[in-house]
C-alpha cells in the first residue's frame, strides 16, 4: 500500500476545471501540494502557472510524469487521454486523480483499472458530488425513510445549446465523441448516474434511444433511457441538449411509498422534501471549492490516514451505463 507523507501533485491539463472546482483545493489540505503542471499550450501552462504559484510547468506529459518531485498524478484532460495518462502514471509507480468521466469508454476504464491492479497504484476518479453535503442529505433523506420504500427514480436534464455549439468549425470538445466519448450526454450525465449508483448500488440493465434533432454536430443531443439497479429499482431519464429556454429543466426525482425528493445536480436548488407534512426546502451549503472534500479524501488515502472508496472499480460502472444507452455496447 502506498503511504505518501507529503503528497506532491503534478497537473496534466489545466483546463476551466482546475481554475476554481478543483486546482485550488490540492494546496488547502494538510500534507498536500502542486508542484507541477502541464499542457501542450506552452503560453496557457506559464500563464496558470505564474497565476496559481506553481513552480514548475511542461509542455510534456512524460516530462512531468518524470519529474522526481512529482509523487502523485491529477489528470484534467478531455476524456480519450485518460487511460493514456492514467497507465504512464501507475506505471511510474505514481497515484492518478482522474477527471470524470474516468475515460471515454468502459473498455478504457477497463485498461485503466487491470494496470492499477497489476502495479498496485491506486486510481481515483472527481466524482466529487459523492462527498458533498448537499447531495449527502438527500443520502440522509433515503436512507432515514422519510419517503418510504423507493419505488422509482426519474431524471429529466434539458438546456438549451451553447454559443459554442453553433460554430461548426471550431466546435467545443464536449460534442466531439472521438474525444469526449459522446456528446454533453458524456459530460454531464456521469454526475447524476454516479451519484445514483453510489447511493442505490449498481445498474445492471441500461436500454437508451440517441438521436440528433438540432444538427449542430455529430453527436447525440437527444436521449431517453431506462435502466434497473440490482436491488430491482428501476429508473428512467431523458436529457435534451438542444431544448428552447423554457424547457430548461435539472431535476430528479426519487419517489417512495410514502413521499418524493427532488433535487438538481448541477444547478443546486434547494432539496424539496414532500410527505404528508407538506412539502419542505432544505439547501445544505457546499464549499467554494466543490472538490476539496473529495480531494481531501484522496490525499489521506494516500497518506494511509483513510480509505477512499471513490476508485477506478467503482467509477467503472457509469461509463459501462452510458455506453449501453449510447448503444456503444
Amino acid at each position: 500500500m502506498i503511504s505518501l507523507k507529503t503528497v506532491n501533485w503534478g497537473f496534466i491539463g489545466c483546463g476551466e476545471v482546475t481554475e476554481k472546482k478543483s486546482g485550488p483545493a490540492f494546496n488547502m489540505i494538510e500534507g498536500s501540494k502542486v508542484v507541477a503542471v502541464m499542457s501542450r499550450d506552452e503560453e496557457k501552462v506559464k500563464s496558470y502557472a505564474r497565476r496559481h504559484n506553481i513552480p514548475r510547468w511542461y509542455t510534456d506529459a512524460q516530462e512531468l510524469i518524470g519529474d522526481e518531485d512529482v509523487n502523485a498524478i491529477y489528470i484534467a484532460t478531455p476524456p480519450s487521454s485518460h487511460a493514456t495518462f492514467a497507465i504512464m502514471a501507475m506505471k511510474a509507480g505514481k497515484p492518478v486523480y482522474i477527471e470524470k468521466p474516468m475515460a471515454a469508454s468502459y473498455e478504457d476504464c477497463a485498461r485503466i483499472n487491470r494496470i492499477s491492479k497489476e502495479t498496485g497504484v491506486p486510481c481515483f476518479v472527481a466524482y466529487y458530488r459523492r462527498y458533498l453535503p448537499y447531495f449527502q442529505k438527500v443520502r440522509e433523506l433515503v436512507e432515514s425513510g422519510e419517503i418510504g420504500n423507493v419505488i422509482n427514480i426519474q431524471i429529466r436534464f434539458a438546456q438549451p445549446p451553447r454559443n459554442l455549439d453553433y460554430n461548426s468549425t471550431n466546435l467545443p470538445w464536449r460534442v466531439q465523441p472521438d474525444i469526449a466519448g459522446g456528446g454533453y450526454f458524456y459530460d454531464l450525465a456521469p454526475h447524476q448516474l454516479d451519484m445514483l449508483q453510489d447511493m442505490f448500488g449498481c445498474i445492471l440493465e441500461a436500454e437508451g434511444y440517441k438521436s440528433n434533432r438540432g444538427g449542430l454536430y455529430p453527436a447525440e443531443d437527444t436521449i431517453s433511457a431506462c435502466f434497473k439497479f440490482e436491488s430491482g429499482l428501476p429508473g428512467s431519464g431523458s436529457w435534451c441538449f438542444v431544448a428552447h429556454d423554457s424547457a430548461k429543466e435539472d431535476r430528479i426525482e426519487i419517489i417512495g411509498d410514502k413521499g418524493m425528493i427532488c433535487f438538481s445536480v448541477f444547478t443546486y436548488e434547494p432539496i424539496a422534501l414532500h410527505t404528508q407534512r407538506g412539502r419542505e426546502e432544505i439547501l445544505p451549503p457546499n464549499p467554494p471549492h466543490v472538490q476539496l472534500p473529495l480531494i481531501k479524501a484522496v490525499v489521506e488515502h494516500l497518506q494511509g490516514k483513510a480509505i477512499c472508496t471513490c476508485d477506478g472499480i467503482s467509477a467503472t460502472p457509469t461509463n459501462w451505463v452510458m455506453d449501453r444507452i449510447l448503444n456503444k455496447l
